[in-house]
């Protein structure tokens, strides 16, 4: 497809969309208003008058709307996604949508507008939206396979990783690719797809090849180290011929991190992310943690005001427990609980220190004698924890993640993969929260730790919280 045109579809799908987001709007006022008031004829609502100030509103969150799809790459080519991850990205662009209209709601004050109303309007546009992005994709497909919106590409080199891509263009047509063949000197006899897809040139030999071929483009898979010369010389050739060249995200062959091309000032550079916790997911976990914290605070706010008497009745010292943890890449901050010991219990750990019962860096006794009364039974019912909802709302803490560590504790860590667990923030409760606390060794803590980092989502999240209420109510493994 030529540029012309390319620009011609993308303003056809911008306009498209948010025609799409209009109409749903449109659709949920109209069940509103049905709702509310019996049936409206249309051409009393259409006579309905709107104010100047309206039509600036409505332009102000085309506007944002516009931004957030871009944001969220809905503009961007997806032939190679997945359709699932299409469906994905558009559902998550309508819902940001949906909240930004939530926040214009809130600032305007608009009472016409209900919860109902917002539910109605998420749940149109989000089927609509990502819906439409599918069925335009289907479309495509089904004119790829009959040979139409073809796009003619090259490989640069003949190891596994081209072999895998080549594979995988071969078994999905539908998204238009013939791969011509491979780019490599002619050492490499016998290579697996050989046969099927021949070595079209030499690396000395591919000029020539460009400029009496259709190739539309061109994926290095050259290895980074020892190619160079030869990757390089490839690049400023296709610049040259116009020709789109495709580079292997997998430079280093990491096996955990994922790639992706990010937009830092106008340059693009490939960044390599290990936790799930980057981008739109950080801050939809950020404004709950803030308004899930916030209701607790204010709904707990007795629980904590008897719990800080009774802490400065019982014992000589301030009620709360001030100490420095280790926060998110290595972040240091103060972290917040009800007093549990004695007002000098950290001046005595050190004498205390052949009697450590946990394995691993941690420091932990079961049978603390620095533990005041009162102390004990605020770590049974984790009721010492709950200040740290005021850690949460100044954001160096999250309601789930893993648990904020000491700094000795911290020192004291002997292998690199466990400080992966710092990528996140940390969190009042996690999987070795739910799992047993105490009661399970460090390596084993570490690993739960990285499983809520590989498997983390929204959904996970609510699950600790909601075993975290059982596990508190049995007090396995306070200490």
């Amino acid at each position: 497809m030529n540029s012309a045109k390319r620009r011609m579809y993308l303003g056809m799908l911008k306009v498209f969309n948010l025609g799409l987001m209009v109409a749903c709007f449109a659709t949920a006022t109209l069940l509103q208003l049905r709702h509310d008031g019996g049936e409206i004829p249309l051409s009393s609502f259409l006579s309905m008058r709107v104010r100047l100030v309206n039509f600036a509103t409505l332009g102000l969150i085309l506007l944002t709307w516009h931004g957030i799809f871009s944001l969220c790459g809905q503009y961007e080519s997806q032939r190679l996604a997945s359709r699932r991850s299409m469906f994905y990205g558009a559902a998550k662009a309508a819902t940001l949508a949906c909240l930004v209209l939530a926040a214009v709601v809130a600032l305007l004050q608009i009472r016409m507008i209900t919860p109902a109303f917002f539910i109605v309007f998420w749940i149109l546009a989000s089927l609509c939206v990502a819906g439409a992005r599918v069925l335009i994709r289907v479309c495509l497909e089904a004119i790829r396979a009959r040979g139409h919106n073809l796009r003619y590409i090259l490989i640069l080199g003949t190891n596994r990783r081209a072999f895998e891509f080549a594979r995988r263009l071969e078994t999905t047509p539908e998204l238009g690719y013939r791969v011509l063949g491979f780019v490599d000197d002619a050492w490499h006899k016998g290579a697996p797809l050989e046969k099927q897809y021949p070595i079209c040139a030499s690396f000395d030999g591919l000029s020539a090849y460009l400029r009496s071929s259709v190739v539309d483009e061109v994926a290095n898979y050259l290895p980074l180290r020892s190619f160079y010369e030869h990757a390089s010389q490839i690049a400023s050739l296709c610049e040259q011929h116009g020709i789109v060249l495709r580079l292997d995200p997998e430079i280093f062959d990491l096996k955990i991190a994922r790639p992706r091309a990010e937009d830092l000032d106008g340059n693009f550079h490939i960044t390599a992310h290990s936790s799930p916790l980057e981008g739109w997911p950080t801050l939809v976990k950020r404004v709950l943690d803030v308004m899930v914290s916030s209701a607790l605070l204010l709904v707990l706010a007795p629980l904590l005001a008897l719990a800080g008497l009774l802490v400065k009745m019982t014992s000589k010292g301030p009620v709360l427990f001030r100490q420095e943890r280790i926060g998110r890449n290595k972040r240091r901050f103060f972290i917040y609980k009800f007093r549990t010991m004695v007002a000098n219990a950290e001046v005595l750990q050190p004498g205390l220190e052949t009697l450590n019962e946990a394995s691993g860096p941690v420091f932990k006794i079961k049978k603390d004698p620095r533990v005041t009364p009162l102390g004990r039974l605020l770590r049974r019912t984790s009721i010492d924890e709950l200040p740290q909802l005021f850690n949460v709302l100044m954001g160096d803490m999250s309601l789930v993640g893993p648990r904020p560590l000491p700094v000795r504790d911290f020192q004291g860590f002997s292998q690199d993969w466990q400080r992966r667990r710092f990528s996140v923030r940390p969190g009042i409760t996690c999987l070795w929260q739910v799992n047993g606390r105490s009661d399970i060794a460090f390596d084993q803590w570490m690993k739960l730790d990285l499983q809520y980092l590989d498997e983390w989502s929204l959904w996970l999240d609510m699950k600790i919280l909601a075993q975290t209420i059982p596990a508190v109510m049995k007090g396995s493994g306070a200490a």
